[in-house]
C-alpha cells in the first residue's frame, strides 16, 4: 500500500453514479462518465457513495467499478471511495480490499440504522482509520443513516490525523463548521451549496452536477473569485435543475436524466 499524505483537495467532488446494465455494473459506461467529468473540470470523483449505490454492490463489483474509474481518471483527477455499512468489521474489510488502489481517501458515514451514540461513531471511525494510511472524509447524512455526526463530534474526530474533511448535509452543521481550521468542510446538500461557497466552504459534493457539470464548475469559480452576484444569478438558473434531481430519492432522477 503506497503512503498517502492525509490531504483531500478542495473543490467540486462529483459523487459518481454506478451505471447498471441487466443488473450488473456497466464498466464501459462508468469509464465514459469519468472521462466526461474529467473533461468538464471536476476536481475529483467519489465512487461507491450514496449516489453510486455502493451499498447495493457486491465486493467484486465494488472492486471492478473502482478499477474501471481509476483507469480513466488516474493522472487527471483524484478518486475517493465511499465505505459504509451497518457492521464496522465489514466496513473495515471494504477498506482493506480497496486499499490496493491509488485512492485519494475514503468517505465514511456512521453505521447505518443502528443509531449509535457519539462514542460508537467515534469508535467506528477510528477502527476504519486503522485499516489504512489514507485520509478520511466524514459523511454526515442523518436522513439516510439515522445517526448524526454533530459539529462537536466532527471536531473531536478531527483530532485523528487522518480525519481531514467532512461532507456535511445539514445546513446548521455547515454554518457551525465553516471557518474552523480542523476540517475541510464540503457541502453535501445541493440546494445549500452557494451559501456554503460564499461563506468560505472548502468545496461541494453535488449529485446534480452530473447534469451540465460545466455550469457547476463555473459556479465554483465565480464564488471563489468574489463574483458573488454572478454566482447568485447562475445558481438561480441551476436551482430548478437541483430541485428536479431531488424530486425523488437520489440517484433515481440523476440516472433518468443521464
Amino acid at each position: 500500500m503506497p503512503h498517502t499524505d492525509p490531504v483531500i483537495g478542495d473543490g467540486l467532488w462529483l459523487p459518481l453514479v454506478t451505471p447498471l446494465r441487466h443488473g450488473a455494473p456497466d464498466l464501459r459506461a462508468a469509464q465514459q462518465l469519468a472521462a466526461h467529468y474529467a473533461g468538464a473540470g471536476v476536481d475529483g470523483l467519489i465512487v461507491l457513495g450514496t449516489t453510486g449505490e455502493g451499498g447495493l454492490l457486491t465486493e467484486a463489483e465494488r472492486l471492478m467499478v473502482t478499477a474501471a474509474v481509476l483507469e480513466v481518471a488516474q493522472g487527471s483527477m483524484p478518486v475517493m471511495a465511499g465505505v459504509g455499512g451497518v457492521d464496522t468489521r465489514s466496513v473495515c474489510e471494504q477498506v482493506r480490499t480497496l486499499d490496493r488502489f491509488d485512492l485519494a481517501g475514503y468517505l465514511v458515514p456512521p453505521p447505518y440504522y443502528l443509531r449509535v451514540s457519539d462514542e460508537g461513531i467515534a469508535w467506528h471511525v477510528r477502527r476504519v482509520a486503522s485499516q489504512t494510511a489514507r485520509p478520511l472524509m466524514l459523511y454526515n447524512v442523518p436522513k439516510r443513516t439515522g445517526s448524526t455526526i454533530s459539529p462537536a463530534l466532527a471536531l473531536r474526530l478531527a483530532d485523528h490525523p487522518q480525519v481531514v474533511a467532512i461532507k456535511e448535509c445539514d445546513r446548521a452543521g455547515l454554518r457551525a463548521l465553516v471557518g474552523q481550521d480542523a476540517l475541510r468542510v464540503f457541502c453535501g446538500e445541493d440546494a445549500a451549496m452557494l451559501d456554503h461557497l460564499l461563506a468560505g466552504g472548502a468545496g461541494v459534493v453535488p449529485a446534480a452536477a452530473h447534469i451540465r457539470p460545466d455550469l457547476f464548475v463555473r459556479l465554483l469559480q465565480l464564488a471563489r473569485t468574489g463574483r458573488d452576484e454572478a454566482a447568485r444569478a447562475l445558481f438561480r438558473q441551476l436551482s430548478p435543475l437541483i430541485d428536479l434531481m431531488f424530486a425523488e430519492p437520489n440517484p433515481s432522477p440523476v440516472k433518468a436524466a443521464l
